[in-house]
């Protein structure tokens, strides 16, 4: 080969490699930029991406893990008043993309989401959020509440690259259900009541708010407590009749902010009064923001309402 034409070859191998290393930068942002997280979920699988920048979300145990988590979000539910845990969410700087039930569509387009958490009360939408950005749905089992939201909480850990925190989250959360477990078992039987204008409704294992019996090792004074989203009707009577040891009340009025009689006047009552918690003064009005709202499916709901009932079981 001549010196010309070894000059002509060298002089496009040094063009090649700056085209490459001109070119890497780019190449490996849209690397970057294509790193998903597969999760499957009751609408197939997924794919969410990783350290997404804009985060708007629709549940509220999901918007609690992930604060413990650290991660920004840009868009929450309005609702009338947060609970205590999710107090920073009722800033102004966070915008309102609708209800717990129902997305402004228009609103959420409009901030051009990386992606949507959602579930439990948005659950029916989310097929239609998942055509503006990919969509998690973190609608918690209620049959295994404690499996899934460790699963959930995994899931929120890997999408914004922190999964070290959500293993000491765990963590911590499974101390916490320990330590009530084992303060539960011979302190006698309990029973969970919901007030709601009014009304009363009574919840057993296996319901939405189960774990007081499956996870915290509370004995149902009733084991046959229909399951149902809105809980079994009673009455007085009822609670008179089943005579438990302890009686765990939601406030939903107070959960929702809605104004009303309070469950501790409505409960105040002789039937109520003639059972032995009333007598042994184990009437516990739980967190009903935190009960209703939340579900004891995140990190700081679950470790206030342990560490609720923990006070309550140790004065037993």
């Amino acid at each position: 080969m001549s010196r010309s034409a070894r000059s002509t070859v060298n002089r496009r191998q040094s063009l090649l490699q700056l085209g490459a290393l001109v070119t890497l930068p780019w190449a490996a942002g849209s690397a970057l930029a294509q790193q998903t997280l597969a999760v499957q979920q009751a609408g197939g699988t997924v794919q969410i991406p990783v350290k997404p920048k804009t985060i708007l979300v629709f549940d509220l145990a999901a918007l609690d893990c992930l604060r413990a988590l650290g991660a920004e979000v840009k868009g929450v539910p309005e609702v009338v008043k947060f609970p205590p845990v999710l107090e920073q969410y009722a800033s102004k700087d966070y915008t309102r993309i609708g209800s717990l039930f129902e997305p402004n569509y228009e609103v959420v387009k409009g901030l051009k989401p990386d992606v949507i958490v959602a579930g439990g009360r948005s659950a029916a939408k989310v097929a239609e959020l998942a055509k503006i950005a990919p969509t998690l749905d973190l609608t918690v089992d209620n049959t295994q509440p404690v499996a899934s939201a460790f699963k959930h909480l995994k899931i929120l850990g890997e999408m914004v690259g922190n999964e070290a925190q959500a293993q000491t989250l765990m963590a911590a959360m499974q101390a916490d259900i320990d330590k009530l477990k084992g303060m539960t078992a011979n302190k006698g039987t309990g029973l969970m009541v919901m007030t709601n204008g009014g009304k009363l409704s009574a919840y057993g294992p296996g319901s939405r708010f189960g774990m007081l019996h499956d996870v915290y090792g509370i004995p149902a004074a009733n084991k046959d407590i229909k399951v149902a989203g809105h809980g079994q009707a009673i009455s007085f009577e009822f609670i008179l009749k089943t005579n438990p040891d302890w009686l765990f009340v939601l406030d939903r009025d107070a959960a929702i902010g809605r104004e009303g009689a309070s469950a501790a006047k409505l409960l105040d009552n002789p039937l109520v009064n003639a059972t032995k918690a009333a007598k042994k003064k184990q009437i516990v009005y739980l967190n009903s923001a935190n009960w209703y709202l939340l579900g004891n499916a995140s990190p700081g709901s679950l470790h206030d309402d342990v560490t609720q009932l923990i006070n309550a079981f140790s004065k037993a």
